[in-house]
């Protein structure tokens, strides 16, 4: 079967009013256990990728790390920045600031791209590294410009097409490359968050790669946990997106502007391509271009898969009062979900409180 084939233009893809099913498989007939979803999972991956954001980079030869400098901060904290290094054709660099508990033994890692917006808070820091979590932070835009200019990774890579939320994911991927490396890191409990774009590129980082553990985005609405087919409040569409940003996406994206029914997926099957693996996503109520109640919508379909998988404790939605921003409160509700899930930890706070009345007709599906 051929790429048109198997990916026909919008104009030649049905119209689909309502969230489409997760556990339809191409030939049109239902998944009925979980074994079968790891191979309808990657249907839908190739999709989600093919339409909507491109393929990752890529892999490149390996990654490396220079120590630029390290000390001990006040509270214990040790402070090492690096420059990493990824060999891929034309070498890239990047800023990573590691903040670590000065204790012995492996440590849950989370990993941020948006060191672009400045350094951590102090706040943040502390809260994160008092609990025994290291951070990680890096700046995605010396991977991929938040432009249309075609450097970094693209210059690296001269035939790539995927957007930038794919390149800075693929980011987010080589800097647990050299986490994985440390000998203060568990491999088994890394996170991934990000605020905005960058929460954008956390769910999208988390959904293909399985090595993460949990996948925390935050006010991440079009283009992120938010839904295409559920507009609420005025909230961003594939129209507004693509108008100021169309370089965040691969360029058939646009055949679905005012054709939002032929997308094939929404973004609850974004989210489902983590599962059975952690997610979180943190919304601000007043956050109305940010689509929160769509991001409930995605939430509660998503929720079917992990159900599905016996998993449904490990999908949880937060919400809060306020607005656009990655606050201290948003990584508290991070933190807590992360100590359940990576620390086997009892819950400290309910993860499964909805915002918004439940929204009859957006998909009549449920799990098999």
């Amino acid at each position: 079967m051929n790429t048109t084939d198997r990916f026909p233009p919008a104009d030649q893809l049905p119209s689909l009013p309502e969230l489409p099913d997760p556990f339809l498989r191409p030939d049109g007939k239902r998944i009925t256990a979980p074994s079968h979803w790891k191979a309808l999972r990657e249907e839908w991956l190739a999709r989600v990728l093919h339409y909507e954001y491109g393929h990752l980079p890529p892999a490149p030869r390996g990654v490396r790390a220079e120590t630029a400098s390290e000390e001990r901060a006040q509270g214990g904290i040790v402070r090492t920045e690096y420059r990493l290094h990824i060999e891929a054709p034309i070498a890239l660099q990047t800023r990573l600031l590691v903040l670590r508990p000065a204790r012995a033994g492996k440590l849950p890692v989370i990993v941020d791209g948006d060191l672009c917006w400045g350094e951590p808070r102090a706040e943040i820091v502390q809260e994160a590294t008092k609990r025994g979590y290291a951070l990680a932070f890096f700046d995605r835009t010396q991977i991929a410009p938040d432009s249309a200019e075609r450097t970094g990774v693209y210059e690296a890579y001269p035939d790539y097409d995927g957007g930038r939320l794919s390149a800075w994911a693929w980011g987010y991927h080589r800097v647990i490359d050299f986490l994985l490396t440390q000998p203060y890191v568990h491999s088994r409990r890394l996170a991934v968050t990000g605020h905005s774009r960058g929460g954008k590129t956390a769910l999208l980082a988390g959904a293909t790669d399985t090595r993460i553990a949990l996948t925390a985005p935050n006010n991440s609405g079009c283009g992120g946990a938010g839904c295409y087919r559920y507009q609420a409040h005025g909230s961003e569409t594939i129209a507004d997106i693509l108008r100021n940003f169309p370089y965040w996406f691969h360029a058939r994206f646009a055949q679905f502007i005012g054709k939002v029914d032929r997308l094939p997926f929404d973004q609850h099957i974004v989210k489902a391509l983590v599962a059975p693996r952690a997610l979180l996503s943190t919304e601000a109520l007043a956050d109305l271009w940010a689509n929160p109640d769509g991001t409930q919508v995605t939430h509660l379909a998503a929720r079917e898969v992990y159900r599905f998988l016996k998993a449904e404790q490990r999908i949880g939605i937060w919400f809060r009062e306020g607005e656009h921003a990655h606050t201290l409160t948003d990584w508290q509700a991070l933190l807590d979900f992360a100590d359940w899930h990576l620390l086997g930890k009892p819950p400290a706070r309910a993860f499964d409180r909805l915002a918004f009345p439940v929204r009859a007709g957006l998909y009549s599906w449920r799990a098999p």
